[in-house]
């Protein structure tokens, strides 16, 4: 999904400098608890299915269009598992824009849908086990993917 239009008017007046953005991402177990990851066309790197949170949109709204651009499946958010923020959480863009997100992870059921990415933004889907999973951009907490569940909320 290109840039939104409340992003390219706030360019527009502020050009490349520093924007902090709500953000949210999805937990999504399959059967055996691994969970999904997106490898992005962008970068190569692979992350939880994610995106920014638009004018208007609740965050769960935000995470149920974002998780179905970018896998195909439709989910339900079942409950906010952590928020992350920071430094970590910046990004420069090989447009020279810069993001600082603040994200809200969302635990999610799959309601329906077919695995495949409904935009330009993935490369590949994958399911990965809690040992198995790839390096990722942003790194979460390892305690977000354990296979029994995040039993308490985390922040950083």
């Amino acid at each position: 999904m290109p840039i939104s239009l409340y992003l390219k008017n706030l360019r527009s007046h502020i050009g490349r400098d520093l924007v902090l953005m709500p953000a949210v991402a999805a937990l999504v177990r399959n059967e055996a608890g691994h969970v999904l990851f997106q490898r992005r066309t962008d970068d190569g790197l692979w992350s939880l299915p994610a995106g920014s949170v638009d004018p208007g949109e609740t965050p769960s709204q935000a995470l149920v269009r974002e998780v179905q651009e970018e896998t195909g499946l439709l989910v339900e958010p079942t409950r906010v598992v952590g928020v992350f923020g920071g430094s970590s959480f910046r990004v420069c863009y090989s447009n020279g824009d810069v993001v600082e997100y603040t994200t809200i992870v969302f635990e999610c059921c799959t309601l329906s849908g077919e695995l495949g990415g409904l935009d330009d933004e993935t490369a590949e889907l994958r399911y990965f086990s809690s040992a198995e999973r790839p390096p990722l951009n942003p790194e979460y907490p390892a305690a977000l993917f354990d296979p029994r569940g995040t039993p308490t909320l985390l922040f950083t």
